[in-house]
């Protein structure tokens, strides 16, 4: 899974997050982690630096690290690796992941956290509250790269590896984990210890992580916006004081719908600006660019509905974007647009899920005025 999941740059996801050919792969938290880990394991048994490690990775067999780091201490070895995300939009891409190995009296492979790794506060994540946020892919990622060095002595003692990431708690505030609870660093992360580019379904990945989190905190309604400005404009608004609940789901408007539906939420809200709300009006859940552009025709049928003539709706068929179809019935002072399309993306939305929860569709323009807002479904309290 790709780092995207825990380190989306706060708050810009990437809208294209279809993986293009030709961009460069690379390693994950996890596989460094591993890396790292394996060098300070030979070097507490041997003795000797270690400048290069070769492990493998569930992705990949024989993956050569080059080690940057390896200091000697009482009973102790300390390696690190540099993180290369490929060219992946990673805020950890040339962090520095640090393994210290020491021994300890019971057998087999201890693993923690230390500076720049977070700490788990609130439950739904794969890892239990208290405890440091490296999952369990990556803890058994990293385990087996530690026993393939120490396989021939861990009958007789045990090993405690403690990851670290020099300036980890800077870089997770770019991340997911204030939003999810995670305190003090970044997450260790990446069941395959290889990052693909703009995968989709990293990105799919972060959107059911927050739900899910949010769902295990006790909320019933989720935000789901488009973009980091509607999700902005919607937190002033609600006037939240935490981001709990409040997910960018960027094109993946059905599939955060599914996944809210799933996990038992009772109420959703949908923000976001005229050129995606408009594919919402028409039941288009999916509305990234490769499924089809803003529905110029559609927006004039409409405008006719609020008195445009038939020279105003060629024009609009013309127009350059949404946008410029908002100034155009401005400027001949039509109104309602806004609200019949978030009333009509409210009913789409409310049919997609079968009712299962009611759905408010809230239309903001680029400066944060909520222009329009629709309604599907009953009162429900959440």
């Amino acid at each position: 899974m790709s780092e995207m999941m825990g380190n989306r740059a706060r708050r810009s996801r990437v809208d294209n997050t279809w993986r293009k050919p030709g961009l460069r792969e690379g390693f994950t938290t996890s596989a460094c982690a591993a890396a790292s880990a394996a060098a300070a394991t030979r070097a507490l048994l041997t003795g000797e630096p270690v400048s290069e490690i070769t492990i493998d990775l569930p992705a990949k067999k024989n993956v050569l690290f080059h080690i940057v780091r390896c200091e000697f201490g009482p009973g102790r070895v300390t390696c690190g690796t540099i993180k290369d995300a490929g060219d992946d939009p990673d805020v950890t891409d040339g962090a520095e992941i640090r393994a210290t190995v020491e021994w300890r009296e019971s057998p087999g492979v201890l693993i923690t956290g230390g500076e720049g790794v977070g700490v788990v506060t609130r439950p739904g994540l794969p890892v239990p509250v208290g405890e440091p946020a490296i999952n369990p892919g990556p803890r058994r990622i990293i385990t087996r790269a530690v026993m393939q060095e120490a396989k021939a002595v861990l009958g007789e003692r045990g090993l405690k590896v403690t990851i670290s990431v020099p300036g980890g708690e800077e870089l997770a505030q770019k991340t997911l984990n204030p939003r999810l609870g995670i305190v003090g660093g970044i997450s260790i992360l990446g069941t395959t210890g290889i990052v693909k580019p703009f995968s989709v379904a990293a990105y799919r990945a972060s959107i059911y992580l927050e739900l899910k989190v949010a769902a295990s905190n006790g909320l019933r309604r989720a935000v789901l916006s488009t973009g980091s400005r509607s999700e902005r404009y919607a937190l002033s608004l609600l006037q939240a004081t935490s981001e709990l609940g409040f997910v960018q789901v960027g094109d993946h408007v059905g599939y955060a719908l599914r996944q809210a539906r799933r996990l038992g939420f009772r109420r959703v809200i949908i923000a976001g600006m005229i050129g995606k709300i408009s594919k919402l009006a028409q039941g288009r859940m999916h509305t990234h660019v490769s499924e089809g552009g803003v529905d110029l025709d559609f927006l004039a049928h409409l405008a006719r509905r609020l008195g445009a003539d038939e020279d105003l709706m060629e024009r609009i068929r013309a127009a350059n974007t949404a946008r410029h179809v908002q100034v155009m019935l401005r400027q001949a002072g039509i109104s309602g647009l806004e609200e019949l399309l978030a009333r009509r993306a409210a009913e789409r939305a409310f049919a997609f899920v079968e009712g299962a929860f009611p759905i408010e569709v809230w239309l903001f323009d680029i400066g944060g005025e909520l222009l329009g807002k629709g309604k599907a479904g009953g009162e429900d309290g959440a």
